[in-house]
């Protein structure tokens, strides 16, 4: 290993350049094990799009994602009807490891082809499972049976501050950070509308390398961000899709910021990873926020109050003004803004509140940031001022919560379900 962490031969450009040589990617020896030939052979015989090992990794993936505990992780892979699954018990009775197979995947014997954690993906092990698990909070199930603040805009609120924490010099909790905002993308294709579910398996699926280095992950250090992400699981997105959109927005940014982290320290297999799941991303937002920012621009006020507005950007959005007034989300802006107003907030106020929060400068289209943060913590605000509204009835565990979300990828990831 060199000095800088690359793996030695690795990174020679000049060389490649002039001898007009292939790159190859360096890597540092933490992806997850590629299918053999003879597995992409049968799924290509099978008319599958990706191998049985590719299909299990992104469904035991998600399942961690989605458990609260290593208990509940075992019982819900249990629960999948196209996936066999097998618990090793040490002689304690406590869990040692698990297998699963493909329902239907079987060797020349007939018998399943089972895979371990450890061969889907390093950080799949059972003993990595149970440490990532064990640091969510016990407490977590009755605090989401509380009522709560918008749980949607908690999330996009942890995921924002991802770039905050990144900035930090340690790299030990950026790299949990990193891992949270990981298992963020595959609750994601759970809870969107079917249109959105492609790109957004595929970029869950791409940023799955980006998640791990050789840097030791504290996983303690994104507890909050962690808990965040299941909480989404009690409280699907409200149809209009502003929700989602707005958690998109967060994800897209981070992603970017996790991108030029991998790049400083040279993690190329990363980078490209994280790139590629940019590229999906971007779509599926693009989709998603189409809708909740017509909706939102249909409440555009008065041409003097546009004007007031955009003389207000011009006050408090240094260096980006022009680019925010010129986005044809402006109009959405400006109808966040009125409705701010309207609330009680004072616009140039609350503008400097949401830049002050990230700069802008990653972002494709400020105008359309700075309306998600507008309208999420003008909503805070007034929700803080009157208190959380409680639900009627008694609301359900959030394991069982979990549990009905939790539906396995379908053809991108995990096949049809038999």
């Amino acid at each position: 290993m060199e000095a800088d962490g690359r793996e030695p031969g690795c990174g020679d450009e000049a060389f490649e350049k002039e001898y007009g040589l292939h790159r190859v990617i360096c890597g540092d020896h933490t992806a997850a094990k590629h299918p053999t030939r003879a597995e992409q052979e049968k799924a290509r015989r099978r008319g599958r799009g990706r191998t049985a090992r590719e299909q299990l990794r992104t469904t035991v993936r998600t399942a961690v994602a989605v458990a609260s505990s290593s208990e509940e992780f075992v019982h819900l892979l249990s629960q999948i009807d196209s996936v066999l699954t097998q618990v090793v018990y040490f002689p304690s009775g406590d869990v040692r490891g698990y297998k699963v197979a493909l329902r239907g995947d079987t060797n020349a014997q007939g018998d399943p082809v089972w895979f371990s954690g450890s061969e889907l993906a390093p950080d799949l092990s059972f003993p990595k499972v149970r440490e990532r698990l064990d640091t969510i909070d016990s407490d977590a199930d009755e605090r989401l049976s509380r009522p709560t603040p918008n749980p949607w805009h908690q999330a996009a609120a942890e995921i924002e501050r991802i770039p905050h924490h990144l900035d930090q010099a340690d790299d030990e909790a950026s790299q949990a950070q990193i891992s949270a905002l990981g298992e963020a993308l595959d609750v994601l294709p759970l809870l969107a509308p079917e249109a959105l579910r492609p790109h957004l398996h595929d970029a869950a699926a791409a940023f799955e390398r980006a998640t791990r280095s050789r840097i030791q992950v504290e996983h303690h250090q994104a507890r909050t961000l962690r808990g965040a992400v299941r909480a989404i699981l009690r409280q699907p997105a409200p149809k209009d899709g502003a929700a989602l959109a707005m958690v998109l927005d967060a994800v897209v940014l981070a992603v970017i910021v996790v991108t030029r982290w991998h790049q400083l320290r040279h993690h190329d297999q990363q980078v490209t990873a994280a790139r590629q799941a940019l590229f999906h991303l971007q779509i599926a937002y693009d989709q998603a926020a189409a809708a909740p920012l017509a909706a939102l621009a249909q409440g555009r006020p008065p041409q003097p109050a546009v004007d007031r507005y955009t003389r207000c950007v011009r006050r408090t959005v240094s260096g980006l003004a022009e680019q925010v007034i010129a986005d044809p989300a402006f109009d959405a802006l400006a109808a966040a803004l009125s409705e701010a107003e309207t609330a009680g907030h004072d616009p140039d106020h609350l503008l400097r509140q949401v830049v002050d929060r990230r700069a802008l400068e990653d972002a494709r289209h400020p105008a359309r940031v700075l309306t998600w943060r507008i309208q999420r913590i003008s909503a805070s605000q007034k929700l803080g001022s009157r208190g959380p509204a409680r639900s009627k009835g008694r609301p359900a565990t959030a394991a069982a919560t979990r549990a009905t979300v939790f539906t396995p990828p379908q053809s991108t990831a995990q096949g049809r379900r038999r």
